[in-house]
């Protein structure tokens, strides 16, 4: 949900506006009718997330693996 105020009652209520933008609304904030600033949550990245999106690039870098390079890898150093 997106609530509009105008300056001075941003300025008044910044307190209450910061607490519902956290809730996960935006504060959009006006001069007369028109709108100059928007206030929104900042996210956080999780470590997690940000692992995640490492490994991901990683292996879109990779080259492409086949299925006997696979199998010799699973293989490699058990005697025959």
């Amino acid at each position: 949900m997106t609530i509009t105020v105008k300056v001075g009652e941003a300025k008044t209520h910044l307190s209450e506006l910061l607490a519902k933008v956290e809730a996960g609304e935006e504060v959009n904030i006006s001069r007369g009718n028109d709108p100059i600033a928007k206030l929104s949550r900042i996210h956080k990245d999780n470590r997690l997330d940000a692992l995640i999106d490492e490994v991901r690039a990683a292996r879109a870098r990779a080259k492409p693996v086949t299925t006997e390079e696979i199998l010799a890898w699973r293989h490699e150093g058990h005697r025959c």
